[in-house]
């Protein structure tokens, strides 16, 4: 299940929460604060996880044939 980043339409509080997509889609999540269901996606963070860095990988002497795709 994703969690969801939320903002109440009625009172502002924005909150997260997980919950399946038809949770969402049918309106079954509601405020914590004051129990309303007419919520607004809020996005405040992107995660993102990458295995290396480019820099952080030594070069490669054969690149030109490699492409840099070789792992040396």
């Amino acid at each position: 299940m994703p969690f969801y980043d939320l903002r109440c339409s009625n009172c502002g509080e924005e909150f997260n929460v997980r919950a399946s997509m038809s949770d969402r889609e049918e309106k079954r999540i509601r405020c914590p604060k004051c129990g309303d269901n007419r919520l607004e996606a809020i996005f405040s963070n992107v995660n993102i996880i990458r295995s290396r860095e480019k820099s952080d990988m030594p070069s490669c002497p054969n690149a030109h044939i490699c492409g840099k795709y070789c792992n040396h």
